[in-house]
Protein backbone atom coordinates (compact mmCIF):
# COMPACT_ATOMS: atom_id res chain seq x y z
CA UNK A 1 0.00 0.00 0.00
CA UNK A 2 1.59 3.23 -1.30
CA UNK A 3 1.46 6.30 0.99
CA UNK A 4 -1.34 8.72 -0.23
CA UNK A 5 -1.61 12.64 1.45
CA UNK A 6 -5.07 13.83 1.55
CA UNK A 7 -6.38 17.59 2.74
CA UNK A 8 -3.59 19.85 2.25
CA UNK A 9 -1.59 17.00 1.74
CA UNK A 10 -3.51 15.97 -1.96
CA UNK A 11 -0.99 17.87 -4.24
CA UNK A 12 1.68 15.59 -3.07
CA UNK A 13 -0.44 12.31 -3.46
CA UNK A 14 1.70 10.11 -6.06
CA UNK A 15 4.67 12.32 -5.69
CA UNK A 16 5.75 12.68 -1.75
CA UNK A 17 4.05 9.05 -0.58
CA UNK A 18 5.03 7.23 -3.64
CA UNK A 19 8.70 6.43 -1.99
CA UNK A 20 7.62 4.33 1.01
CA UNK A 21 4.92 2.19 2.08
CA UNK A 22 2.52 3.73 4.59
CA UNK A 23 4.30 3.22 8.30
CA UNK A 24 0.69 2.72 10.78
CA UNK A 25 0.55 4.64 14.03
CA UNK A 26 -1.11 2.63 17.07
CA UNK A 27 -3.53 5.12 18.86
CA UNK A 28 -1.73 4.39 22.31
CA UNK A 29 1.77 3.80 21.05
CA UNK A 30 4.70 3.02 23.43
CA UNK A 31 7.92 5.33 23.23
CA UNK A 32 10.17 3.21 21.11
CA UNK A 33 7.13 2.10 18.44
CA UNK A 34 7.96 5.76 17.35
CA UNK A 35 11.32 4.84 15.97
CA UNK A 36 11.87 3.06 13.01
CA UNK A 37 15.31 1.32 11.96
CA UNK A 38 14.69 -0.17 8.62
CA UNK A 39 16.71 0.12 5.71
CA UNK A 40 13.82 2.63 3.62
CA UNK A 41 14.47 4.35 7.38
CA UNK A 42 17.85 4.71 6.95
CA UNK A 43 17.94 5.71 3.21
CA UNK A 44 15.27 8.81 4.52
CA UNK A 45 18.37 9.74 7.06
CA UNK A 46 20.59 10.29 4.29
CA UNK A 47 17.81 12.30 1.97
CA UNK A 48 19.08 15.57 3.13
CA UNK A 49 22.80 15.47 3.04
CA UNK A 50 22.56 17.39 -0.44
CA UNK A 51 21.63 20.65 1.93
CA UNK A 52 23.97 20.09 4.76
CA UNK A 53 27.12 19.01 3.11
CA UNK A 54 28.06 21.75 0.38
CA UNK A 55 27.43 24.35 3.26
CA UNK A 56 29.16 22.74 5.91
CA UNK A 57 32.20 21.16 4.18
CA UNK A 58 32.48 24.98 2.40
CA UNK A 59 32.63 26.33 6.04
CA UNK A 60 35.67 23.85 7.75
CA UNK A 61 38.08 24.37 4.26
CA UNK A 62 37.03 27.78 3.56
CA UNK A 63 36.46 29.17 7.27
CA UNK A 64 38.65 26.58 8.69
CA UNK A 65 36.32 25.35 11.77
CA UNK A 66 36.93 21.78 13.26
CA UNK A 67 35.46 19.13 11.97
CA UNK A 68 34.50 17.25 14.84
CA UNK A 69 32.87 20.48 16.52
CA UNK A 70 31.03 20.93 13.15
CA UNK A 71 29.75 17.33 13.07
CA UNK A 72 29.26 16.47 16.77
CA UNK A 73 27.24 19.51 17.07
CA UNK A 74 25.07 17.87 14.13
CA UNK A 75 24.92 14.75 15.87
CA UNK A 76 23.90 15.78 18.71
CA UNK A 77 21.13 18.06 17.98
CA UNK A 78 20.03 15.53 15.28
CA UNK A 79 19.84 12.90 18.38
CA UNK A 80 17.95 15.17 20.46
CA UNK A 81 15.57 16.27 17.74
CA UNK A 82 14.73 12.57 17.50
CA UNK A 83 14.02 11.80 20.78
CA UNK A 84 12.00 14.76 21.05
CA UNK A 85 10.07 15.34 18.27
CA UNK A 86 9.98 11.47 17.10
CA UNK A 87 9.61 13.00 13.33
CA UNK A 88 12.10 12.71 10.68
CA UNK A 89 12.64 16.51 11.78
CA UNK A 90 16.03 17.83 10.10
CA UNK A 91 18.94 19.54 10.84
CA UNK A 92 20.29 21.70 8.53
CA UNK A 93 23.30 24.85 8.64
CA UNK A 94 21.76 28.14 8.70
CA UNK A 95 22.02 28.54 4.85
CA UNK A 96 21.82 32.64 5.13
CA UNK A 97 25.23 32.43 7.48
CA UNK A 98 26.39 30.05 5.73
CA UNK A 99 26.65 31.87 2.33
CA UNK A 100 27.75 34.85 3.65
CA UNK A 101 30.57 33.00 5.21
CA UNK A 102 31.95 30.98 2.65
CA UNK A 103 32.06 33.94 0.61
CA UNK A 104 33.48 36.93 3.16
CA UNK A 105 35.79 34.25 4.86
CA UNK A 106 38.83 37.44 6.04
CA UNK A 107 36.08 38.90 7.71
CA UNK A 108 33.69 35.53 8.89
CA UNK A 109 36.38 34.08 11.15
CA UNK A 110 35.62 31.49 13.49
CA UNK A 111 35.30 33.35 16.57
CA UNK A 112 32.57 35.30 14.34
CA UNK A 113 30.73 32.45 13.15
CA UNK A 114 30.48 31.40 16.78
CA UNK A 115 29.29 34.28 18.06
CA UNK A 116 26.15 34.02 15.28
CA UNK A 117 25.63 30.97 16.89
CA UNK A 118 25.20 32.40 20.43
CA UNK A 119 23.04 35.49 19.38
CA UNK A 120 21.16 33.03 17.67
CA UNK A 121 20.46 30.69 20.17
CA UNK A 122 19.49 33.57 22.94
CA UNK A 123 17.26 35.16 19.92
CA UNK A 124 15.14 32.04 19.71
CA UNK A 125 15.15 31.14 23.09
CA UNK A 126 13.50 34.51 23.68
CA UNK A 127 10.92 34.37 20.76
CA UNK A 128 9.96 31.01 21.97
CA UNK A 129 10.24 31.39 25.82
CA UNK A 130 8.31 34.93 25.29
CA UNK A 131 5.66 33.55 22.91
CA UNK A 132 6.97 36.15 20.60
CA UNK A 133 7.23 33.53 18.31
CA UNK A 134 3.58 32.52 17.93
CA UNK A 135 2.54 36.64 17.11
CA UNK A 136 5.30 36.73 14.50
CA UNK A 137 4.13 33.28 13.20
CA UNK A 138 0.77 35.17 12.19
CA UNK A 139 2.41 37.40 9.66
CA UNK A 140 3.30 34.02 7.75
CA UNK A 141 -0.15 32.85 6.05
CA UNK A 142 -0.51 30.23 3.78
CA UNK A 143 -0.34 31.72 0.64
CA UNK A 144 3.37 33.13 2.16
CA UNK A 145 4.30 29.59 3.64
CA UNK A 146 3.52 28.26 0.61
CA UNK A 147 5.64 30.78 -1.61
CA UNK A 148 8.56 29.86 0.96
CA UNK A 149 8.40 26.50 0.44
CA UNK A 150 8.12 27.15 -3.54
CA UNK A 151 10.72 29.34 -3.15
CA UNK A 152 13.12 26.82 -1.47
CA UNK A 153 12.26 24.05 -4.17
CA UNK A 154 13.03 26.41 -6.38
CA UNK A 155 16.36 27.08 -5.20
CA UNK A 156 16.62 23.50 -4.65
CA UNK A 157 16.69 22.73 -8.36
CA UNK A 158 18.90 25.47 -9.22
CA UNK A 159 21.48 24.46 -6.82
CA UNK A 160 21.12 21.06 -7.68
CA UNK A 161 21.42 21.47 -11.37
CA UNK A 162 24.40 23.64 -10.47
CA UNK A 163 26.21 21.00 -9.18
CA UNK A 164 25.86 18.19 -11.67
CA UNK A 165 27.08 20.38 -14.45
CA UNK A 166 29.77 22.01 -12.41
CA UNK A 167 33.21 20.97 -13.82
CA UNK A 168 34.29 20.21 -10.64
CA UNK A 169 34.04 16.54 -9.30
CA UNK A 170 34.37 16.87 -5.55
CA UNK A 171 33.79 20.01 -3.16
CA UNK A 172 37.08 19.40 -1.73
CA UNK A 173 39.02 20.86 -4.39
CA UNK A 174 40.92 17.36 -5.13
CA UNK A 175 41.05 17.02 -9.39
CA UNK A 176 40.65 13.41 -9.49
CA UNK A 177 40.95 11.34 -12.64
CA UNK A 178 40.00 13.09 -16.05
CA UNK A 179 39.53 16.41 -14.73
CA UNK A 180 37.81 18.27 -17.74
CA UNK A 181 36.07 14.96 -19.23
CA UNK A 182 32.56 15.48 -17.90
CA UNK A 183 32.58 12.65 -15.74
CA UNK A 184 30.38 14.77 -13.07
CA UNK A 185 27.73 15.51 -15.71
CA UNK A 186 27.93 11.86 -16.65
CA UNK A 187 27.78 10.41 -13.16
CA UNK A 188 24.93 12.97 -12.03
CA UNK A 189 22.62 11.67 -15.04
CA UNK A 190 22.98 8.29 -14.11
CA UNK A 191 22.78 8.47 -10.95
CA UNK A 192 19.51 10.67 -11.69
CA UNK A 193 17.96 8.25 -13.84
CA UNK A 194 18.27 5.33 -10.86
CA UNK A 195 17.00 7.42 -8.29
CA UNK A 196 13.91 7.78 -10.52
CA UNK A 197 13.82 3.97 -11.08
CA UNK A 198 14.57 3.36 -7.12
CA UNK A 199 11.79 6.02 -5.60
CA UNK A 200 9.48 3.30 -4.56
CA UNK A 201 11.54 0.61 -4.32
CA UNK A 202 12.04 -1.14 -0.82
CA UNK A 203 14.48 -3.58 -1.10
CA UNK A 204 17.23 -1.51 -2.44
CA UNK A 205 16.10 2.41 -1.13
CA UNK A 206 16.85 5.03 -3.33
CA UNK A 207 19.33 7.50 -1.45
CA UNK A 208 21.25 4.33 -0.10
CA UNK A 209 22.20 3.55 -3.65
CA UNK A 210 22.74 7.07 -4.71
CA UNK A 211 25.40 7.61 -1.97
CA UNK A 212 27.04 4.03 -2.25
CA UNK A 213 27.12 4.70 -5.74
CA UNK A 214 28.79 8.30 -4.83
CA UNK A 215 31.11 6.94 -2.71
CA UNK A 216 32.29 4.34 -4.77
CA UNK A 217 32.77 6.68 -7.57
CA UNK A 218 34.76 9.33 -5.75
CA UNK A 219 37.05 6.24 -4.71
CA UNK A 220 37.82 5.31 -8.14
CA UNK A 221 38.20 8.83 -9.21
CA UNK A 222 40.73 9.64 -7.25
CA UNK A 223 38.65 11.90 -4.39
CA UNK A 224 41.32 10.67 -1.95
CA UNK A 225 44.11 12.00 -3.83
CA UNK A 226 46.49 14.16 -1.46
CA UNK A 227 43.73 13.64 1.51
CA UNK A 228 44.37 13.88 4.99
CA UNK A 229 43.52 9.80 6.94
CA UNK A 230 44.16 11.09 10.16
CA UNK A 231 41.77 9.35 12.78
CA UNK A 232 40.49 10.54 16.10
CA UNK A 233 38.75 13.96 17.13
CA UNK A 234 40.23 17.01 15.75
CA UNK A 235 40.91 19.69 18.26
CA UNK A 236 38.11 21.08 20.38
CA UNK A 237 38.19 24.29 21.76
CA UNK A 238 36.65 27.40 23.47
CA UNK A 239 36.09 30.72 22.16
CA UNK A 240 36.08 34.09 23.45
CA UNK A 241 34.65 36.82 21.63
CA UNK A 242 35.39 40.58 21.53
CA UNK A 243 32.36 43.20 20.66
CA UNK A 244 33.70 43.18 17.05
CA UNK A 245 33.34 39.71 16.98
CA UNK A 246 29.29 40.00 18.38
CA UNK A 247 28.88 43.11 15.89
CA UNK A 248 29.56 41.27 12.76
CA UNK A 249 27.62 38.33 13.54
CA UNK A 250 24.92 40.72 14.11
CA UNK A 251 24.41 42.29 11.32
CA UNK A 252 26.76 40.59 8.55
CA UNK A 253 25.05 37.25 9.56
CA UNK A 254 21.84 37.18 11.70
CA UNK A 255 19.83 39.96 10.47
CA UNK A 256 19.79 38.91 7.19
CA UNK A 257 18.83 35.15 9.04
CA UNK A 258 15.70 35.70 11.40
CA UNK A 259 13.34 36.08 8.73
CA UNK A 260 14.29 33.34 6.82
CA UNK A 261 14.09 31.25 10.30
CA UNK A 262 10.95 32.58 11.64
CA UNK A 263 9.56 31.76 8.04
CA UNK A 264 11.10 28.50 7.22
CA UNK A 265 12.50 26.87 10.02
CA UNK A 266 9.71 27.97 12.81
CA UNK A 267 6.45 28.57 10.44
CA UNK A 268 7.35 26.79 7.32
CA UNK A 269 8.22 23.33 9.15
CA UNK A 270 5.28 23.38 11.68
CA UNK A 271 3.46 23.48 8.15
CA UNK A 272 5.08 20.64 6.12
CA UNK A 273 4.86 18.25 8.93
CA UNK A 274 0.50 19.07 9.25
CA UNK A 275 0.85 18.11 5.62
CA UNK A 276 3.09 14.98 5.62
CA UNK A 277 1.75 13.50 8.76
CA UNK A 278 -2.25 15.10 8.73
CA UNK A 279 -4.14 13.61 12.40
CA UNK A 280 -0.63 12.62 14.08
CA UNK A 281 -0.65 12.51 17.51
CA UNK A 282 3.14 13.59 17.19
CA UNK A 283 2.11 17.03 15.49
CA UNK A 284 1.34 18.25 19.16
CA UNK A 285 5.35 19.33 19.47
CA UNK A 286 5.13 20.50 15.88
CA UNK A 287 4.68 23.98 16.94
CA UNK A 288 6.97 27.08 15.71
CA UNK A 289 7.74 27.81 19.25
CA UNK A 290 8.83 24.28 20.01
CA UNK A 291 10.99 24.50 16.66
CA UNK A 292 12.39 27.77 17.69
CA UNK A 293 12.90 26.32 21.44
CA UNK A 294 15.10 23.41 20.53
CA UNK A 295 17.21 25.49 18.02
CA UNK A 296 18.05 28.18 20.80
CA UNK A 297 19.05 25.38 23.48
CA UNK A 298 21.07 23.57 20.50
CA UNK A 299 22.63 27.24 19.01
CA UNK A 300 23.58 28.41 22.55
CA UNK A 301 26.40 26.42 23.50
CA UNK A 302 27.80 24.83 20.46
CA UNK A 303 28.35 28.60 19.80
CA UNK A 304 31.20 28.84 22.50
CA UNK A 305 32.78 25.97 20.81
CA UNK A 306 33.11 27.18 17.06
CA UNK A 307 30.11 24.98 15.70
CA UNK A 308 28.15 25.91 12.57
CA UNK A 309 25.07 27.79 13.57
CA UNK A 310 21.99 25.02 12.75
CA UNK A 311 18.17 25.16 12.22
CA UNK A 312 14.99 22.79 10.84
CA UNK A 313 13.96 23.62 7.69
CA UNK A 314 11.09 22.36 5.25
CA UNK A 315 13.28 21.80 3.19
CA UNK A 316 15.34 18.99 4.91
CA UNK A 317 11.77 17.83 6.25
CA UNK A 318 11.04 17.00 2.76
CA UNK A 319 13.80 15.62 1.50
CA UNK A 320 14.07 13.09 4.95
CA UNK A 321 10.55 12.28 3.61
CA UNK A 322 11.29 11.79 0.20
CA UNK A 323 13.47 9.20 0.77
CA UNK A 324 11.30 6.89 3.13
CA UNK A 325 11.68 8.48 6.77
CA UNK A 326 8.80 8.96 8.70
CA UNK A 327 10.06 8.56 12.26
CA UNK A 328 12.38 9.56 14.43
CA UNK A 329 14.56 6.38 13.48
CA UNK A 330 15.76 8.67 10.91
CA UNK A 331 17.33 11.82 12.58
CA UNK A 332 18.22 9.34 15.22
CA UNK A 333 20.72 7.04 12.78
CA UNK A 334 21.76 9.85 11.07
CA UNK A 335 22.99 11.50 14.67
CA UNK A 336 24.59 8.44 15.73
CA UNK A 337 26.80 8.39 12.49
CA UNK A 338 27.91 12.04 12.25
CA UNK A 339 28.64 11.69 15.91
CA UNK A 340 31.05 8.43 15.29
CA UNK A 341 32.68 10.33 12.73
CA UNK A 342 33.03 13.41 14.11
CA UNK A 343 34.76 11.08 17.76
CA UNK A 344 36.46 8.22 15.78
CA UNK A 345 37.40 9.70 12.45
CA UNK A 346 37.75 13.43 12.79
CA UNK A 347 39.76 14.56 9.41
CA UNK A 348 39.53 11.12 7.87
CA UNK A 349 35.63 11.10 8.29
CA UNK A 350 35.08 14.72 7.11
CA UNK A 351 37.37 13.37 3.87
CA UNK A 352 35.65 10.51 3.60
CA UNK A 353 32.34 12.03 3.25
CA UNK A 354 33.68 14.80 0.64
CA UNK A 355 34.04 11.49 -1.47
CA UNK A 356 30.63 11.94 -2.33
CA UNK A 357 30.97 13.58 -5.88
CA UNK A 358 28.99 16.90 -6.57
CA UNK A 359 26.77 15.06 -8.54
CA UNK A 360 25.68 13.00 -6.42
CA UNK A 361 24.42 15.98 -3.85
CA UNK A 362 23.01 17.60 -6.62
CA UNK A 363 20.37 14.64 -7.31
CA UNK A 364 19.34 14.44 -3.60
CA UNK A 365 18.91 18.08 -3.74
CA UNK A 366 16.81 17.64 -7.24
CA UNK A 367 14.27 15.32 -5.65
CA UNK A 368 14.01 17.59 -1.81
CA UNK A 369 13.14 20.35 -4.25
CA UNK A 370 10.54 17.96 -6.30
CA UNK A 371 8.89 16.82 -2.83
CA UNK A 372 8.45 20.98 -2.25
CA UNK A 373 6.78 22.71 -5.61
CA UNK A 374 3.58 20.81 -5.32
CA UNK A 375 2.59 21.85 -2.24
CA UNK A 376 1.35 25.14 -3.84
CA UNK A 377 -1.94 23.74 -5.20
CA UNK A 378 -2.93 23.41 -1.71
CA UNK A 379 -3.69 27.45 -2.72
CA UNK A 380 -7.45 28.11 -3.94
CA UNK A 381 -6.90 31.95 -5.12
CA UNK A 382 -5.66 34.04 -7.01
CA UNK A 383 -4.27 36.11 -5.22
CA UNK A 384 -2.86 33.71 -3.14
CA UNK A 385 -1.23 32.60 -5.95
CA UNK A 386 -0.14 35.49 -7.00
CA UNK A 387 1.79 36.23 -3.54
CA UNK A 388 3.70 32.87 -3.28
CA UNK A 389 4.89 33.03 -6.99
CA UNK A 390 5.50 36.52 -6.36
CA UNK A 391 7.81 35.55 -3.16
CA UNK A 392 9.43 33.08 -5.41
CA UNK A 393 10.71 34.76 -8.31
CA UNK A 394 11.91 37.55 -5.73
CA UNK A 395 13.84 34.54 -4.14
CA UNK A 396 15.28 33.49 -7.24
CA UNK A 397 16.49 37.03 -8.47
CA UNK A 398 18.15 38.72 -5.29
CA UNK A 399 20.65 37.05 -3.14
CA UNK A 400 18.99 37.56 0.52
CA UNK A 401 15.92 35.91 0.80
CA UNK A 402 14.40 37.52 3.49
CA UNK A 403 14.03 40.47 1.10
CA UNK A 404 11.53 37.81 -0.92
CA UNK A 405 9.68 37.13 2.38
CA UNK A 406 9.14 40.82 3.21
CA UNK A 407 7.62 41.82 0.10
CA UNK A 408 5.50 38.69 0.18
CA UNK A 409 3.91 39.08 3.68
CA UNK A 410 3.43 43.21 2.59
CA UNK A 411 1.92 42.41 -0.51
CA UNK A 412 -0.41 39.70 1.18
CA UNK A 413 -1.59 42.04 3.91
CA UNK A 414 -1.70 44.96 1.00
CA UNK A 415 -4.33 42.65 -0.94
CA UNK A 416 -6.27 40.98 1.99
CA UNK A 417 -6.57 44.46 3.74
CA UNK A 418 -7.62 46.46 0.35
CA UNK A 419 -9.90 43.56 -1.02
CA UNK A 420 -8.04 43.47 -3.98
CA UNK A 421 -9.51 40.96 -6.60
CA UNK A 422 -7.22 39.26 -9.36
Amino acid sequence: MKTNIEGNAGSMAGEAGSSAETKSVDPKPSFWSRFLFDRVELAGSFGDLGTLLPIVVGMILINKLSPTTVFLSFGLFYIITAFYFRLPIPVQPLKAVGAIAIAFPDRITEPVIGASGVIFGVLLLLFSLTGIIDKLAKIFTPPVVRGIQLSLGLVFLRKGIELIVNKNLFMSGVVGKFPGSGINLILGVLVFAMVLLLLDNRKVPAAIAAIAVGILAGLSLGGLDGQKLSFGPTKIHVLSFSLNDLWIAFIMLILPQIPLTIGNACVGTADTCSTLFPADPRLSKTKAGNFALTMGLANLPAGFFGAVPMCHGTGGLAAHYRFGARTGGAPLMIGVILVILALAFGDAGFTFLTLLPNSVLGVLLIFAGLELCPLIRSLKSNEEYFVALLISGIALAVPNMAWAFGTGIAVDWFIRKAKIKI
